[in-house]
């Protein structure tokens, strides 16, 4: 038989209401749903707070090194006005590779305190490392962070010089490279590059 559906609402209040044996379970809903939504808003409320660029230049190293070092490059200034931050580069977008980047780069904070990298000099001496890490895990995306602003589908190559036309032709349209292959050090500067093979040559491109 059908309820109308002030009865069933009533119902469904008494059995919140009740003070007998649904009144936990009533309660323990409720306070559950308000558990997670204020659980959840104060997570994404970290996360977005830990995904800034004041947030990532506020460790000393990377303030007085990289953070210098960006502000030379087209990606700070340039005549559209368009820049990237930090995290447009080193964080990606979508939520799950987002969490996964911010669980590896917890290491990394680690490594801050507890002095592993909190002079110039030893940042110096890491360089290498941390870029090859860096060119290693974009690699692996398909420079997707590259991706998330630069589009091969949307290069209008005709405006390219025609060395940068015909190796984006070659190699980036055809998959065989990754933007991270030839742009190294594109917003920062290079370390000793010594035994790293280059994104592609004139040898190779012909």
């Amino acid at each position: 038989m059908r309820l109308r559906l002030p009865t069933l609402l009533q119902r469904c209040w008494h059995t919140i209401a009740s003070p007998s044996r649904y009144l936990p379970l009533g309660f323990l809903t409720l306070g559950g749903f308000v558990a997670g939504v204020m659980f959840w808003g104060g997570f994404n409320t970290v996360l977005e707070a830990t995904n800034t660029e004041k947030f990532c230049v506020g460790c000393h190293e990377m303030r007085s090194n990289v953070y210098e070092e960006l502000k030379q490059t087209i990606h700070f200034t340039n005549r559209s006005g368009v820049r990237a931050t930090c995290p447009d580069c080193h964080v990606p977008h979508q939520w799950t590779d987002k969490i996964a980047r911010k669980m590896q780069a917890s290491k990394e904070v680690w490594g801050k305190i507890f002095g592993t990298i909190d002079t110039r000099d030893k940042f110096l001496d890491k360089r290498r490392e941390l870029a090859e890490h860096e060119w290693s895990r974009l690699k692996a995306n398909n420079s997707l962070e590259c991706r998330n602003c630069h589009s091969a589908e949307s290069m209008d190559i005709t405006k390219q010089g025609a060395r940068a036309a015909r190796i984006h032709q070659q190699f980036l349209f055809t998959g065989q490279r990754t933007c991270i292959d030839c742009h190294k050090g594109i917003a920062h500067q290079l370390p000793d590059m010594n035994g790293v093979p280059p994104g592609w040559s004139e040898t190779a491109a012909r």
